[in-house]
């Protein structure tokens, strides 16, 4: 039988459709420890009801190094290949992750540099998890020798799906030994090349604190007292080097010894005690999947955690266009079907994994009173049987998902900002998500963005306090105004330069002239409050914007000279009227500032327009309390997030694949349910 090559053509392309669509999986499961007693038989009876519960995938080997390395140099595979087998047997696939924390106690003894010391100088015994200084010498050779021994291992293991790279890596205290000092001594040499620099750029004028040599320097920290805002920023910029490092060194090694193999990790790099700039490596590429544990709180009724946490998705993402893993998901004392809801809610911000923590409550150490799906003695309980139900609803609907998020708005995002914004009353990440809310409540795409790191292919861009602001920032910033952009700045923004001085210029320094205005100084609400015409107390502030007058409540606002600005918005409930909204025409774009922290009431009215005005594609018009998105041409996901029945606006007829029923127009969902609908 002859084919020719059109008809070849056409077989190939069919045949990478069919792959491509069964490619597509929405991947439930959970987190399993089976080194906390490597009991075989139990291990197959959890597996049995993994697969029974139709998981298709577990995460292990997180926070167990002497696990497989009980002694220096001694390693142990054999009871974990078995369980690894096991996996691969019951179609289950793996996550393993290299638990490079917390080290293990034999290697603290050995090499005691790896122990953290309180700022008081006091060197702590690793008590907790994640004591650990990652910059240690000591510690990432043998973090990056177990890295190297655990990829080669199960490189090509048939059960593997990818290799986790550490956990939750911006949790766990800073030390502030005298190592550290050191290691922090040779950054700052290398960074600023010589003594005039480096005293320049810390101001050591002030205070008798001129450097004759960079030995001379001290940590930012002793005991209850901090330093200057310009050494605690280059401290905290310097730890962050380091967490990256060894990261960047264990995807090298799991690049070179299983190429090809997908990367993972738990990037809470926000936690408060190791806050780090984790978009260094989001936008390195090497990290194929971004992931979060999920943890919304217990409650089905409130919608708060959902939202913190569905914000803790778009922040570790950033710009990446991979599918996203929720490694950890909730369990614990969940309220019966709000793991479900919550699941469903992920899938609208690119989500393709929802991995339960725990699979079983654990019976000792310091989450022993953690509940998971199973109960203490191993019986399956209620939300062994919500997983389920999940995995067998997302088997349903795998094929449309992970959903592609195309957003037209960016939110930036700044490391430095956020140290150095602590001088504030609203961080840098406070102001954020406020700006993040405004597009969850009108079930928008939008992505967070560090802006000297992206291409900015955005409509609109917002730039919520961000205080630091270098030249590389500035200068897209510009361009991006320039060549037609349309961005809005809020209070703490532009304050100070890469270095933590306050401009000595015009302030937003280095914006000014985009965005029109001198930004004088601040006064304080409650105090200017004494004078209000309006007989205002506290917080309180009445902002007209275009007419109409909104509510707001604000610590503080800057005092705003217009210049070339156009004022579109003042408050009015002071003894005068003051300046707090402008638009500045610069290029082919426009520049608007507003002289308050980050806030829906003001920001509400603004951003509407700009909607209209820009094009912005608007989410599905759906009522308040439901949540959505269109997937592609023809489907719709649905979340009612409240405790009534919803009625969804739909033209002729669709059906639901979820639920297998078929409607002529508008539909209901029912309280806290999903739906999933194909359109004609």
């Amino acid at each position: 039988m002859k084919i020719h090559i059109k008809q070849l053509l056409i077989i190939s392309t069919l045949l990478l459709a069919t792959l491509s669509v069964k490619a597509q999986e929405l991947y439930v499961g959970a987190n399993y420890h089976p080194h906390d007693d490597k009991n075989q038989e139990k291990i197959k009876k959890d597996i049995m009801l993994m697969k029974a519960a139709g998981f298709r995938v577990v995460r292990m080997g997180h926070l167990a190094w002497d696990s497989y390395e009980p002694a220096e140099g001694k390693f142990d595979f054999q009871w974990f290949d078995g369980v690894m087998d096991m996996m691969n047997k019951a179609g289950i696939k793996v996550i393993l992750d290299i638990a490079i924390r917390p080290a293990p106690i034999w290697l603290h003894h050995k090499y005691p540099s790896i122990d953290v010391t309180s700022p008081g100088g006091v060197a702590q015994y690793a008590n907790h998890r994640y004591m650990d200084d990652v910059g240690d010498p000591m510690y990432q050779k043998y973090a990056v020798r177990y890295a190297d021994t655990l990829t080669k291992h199960y490189a090509k293991h048939p059960a593997l799906l990818a290799f986790g790279v550490d956990n939750e890596s911006g949790d766990g205290p800073i030390s502030y030994s005298e190592t550290v000092r050191k290691r922090f001594v040779v950054w700052l040499a290398t960074k600023y090349s010589n003594l005039d620099n480096f005293n320049k750029a810390w101001a050591t004028q002030r205070w008798s604190r001129r450097i004759n040599d960079f030995d001379e320097v001290g940590l930012p920290a002793a005991g209850e007292k901090n330093g200057a805002p310009e050494k605690i920023l280059d401290f905290r910029r310097f730890i962050s080097d380091e967490v990256n490092q060894i990261l960047f060194k264990v995807l090298d090694k799991i690049n070179i010894n299983a190429p090809g193999a997908l990367t993972n990790t738990n990037a809470w790099y926000y936690s408060v005690l190791k806050y780090f700039d984790y978009a260094q490596v989001a936008y390195s590429g090497k990290m194929t999947r971004e992931g979060a544990g999920f943890y919304p709180g217990n409650s089905l009724t409130t919608n708060w955690g959902v939202m913190n946490a569905l914000f803790g998705i778009s922040r570790i993402q950033f710009e990446s266009t991979n599918p996203f893993w929720c490694t950890e998901f909730t369990t614990m004392t969940a309220v019966p079907n709000s793991i479900r809801k919550s699941a469903y809610a992920t899938l609208m911000y690119g989500n393709e994994m929802v991995c339960g923590w725990t699979w079983q409550s654990m019976w000792s150490g310091e989450e022993q009173y953690l509940e998971g799906m199973l109960d203490w003695d191993g019986t399956a309980n209620r939300k062994y049987d919500e997983y389920k139900k999940v995995a067998a609803e997302f088997r349903k609907i795998e094929r449309f998902f992970p959903y592609k998020p195309k957003p037209e708005v960016g939110l930036a995002f700044s490391f430095p900002s956020q140290i150095a914004s602590s001088a504030f009353p609203e961080q840098q990440d406070q102001q954020l998500q406020s700006c993040w809310n405004l597009f969850y409540s009108r079930n928008m795409d939008v992505n967070v963005v560090e802006i000297s790191k992206s291409a900015l292919k955005y409509k609109l861009l917002f730039v919520p306090g961000v205080t630091v602001m270098d030249e590389a920032t500035a200068d897209k910033i510009r361009e991006f105004v320039k060549n037609g952009g349309t961005v809005i700045m809020t209070s703490n923004s532009a304050v100070v330069d890469e270095n933590g001085k306050v401009f000595a210029s015009a302030h937003p320094g280095r914006l000014s002239d985009v965005f029109g205005i001198r930004v004088a100084g601040y006064e304080e609400t409650e105090t200017m409050n004494e004078i209000s015409r309006m007989s205002y107390r506290g917080k309180k502030l009445a902002v007209n914007y275009k007419g109409a007058v909104v509510n707001a409540e604000s610590t503080r606002f800057d005092i705003i000279d217009p210049k070339a600005a156009q004022v579109l918005g003042s408050i009015t409930s002071l003894d005068k009227d003051y300046p707090i909204i402008t638009s500045n025409k610069y290029g082919k774009g426009r520049a608007i500032y507003v002289g308050l922290p980050a806030d829906g009431n003001v920001l509400n009215p603004l951003l509407d327009g700009l909607i209209e005005e820009l094009g912005i594609k608007k989410g599905p018009q759906v009522p308040a309390g439901v949540m959505a998105r269109q997937i592609d041409k023809h489907h719709f996901l649905y979340l009612n997030v409240t405790g009534e029945t919803k009625e969804i606006p739909m033209g002729g007829k669709s059906r639901s694949i979820l639920f297998d029923k078929s409607y002529t127009g508008n539909f209901t969902v029912a309280p806290y349910e999903p739906e999933f609908i194909e359109v004609e």
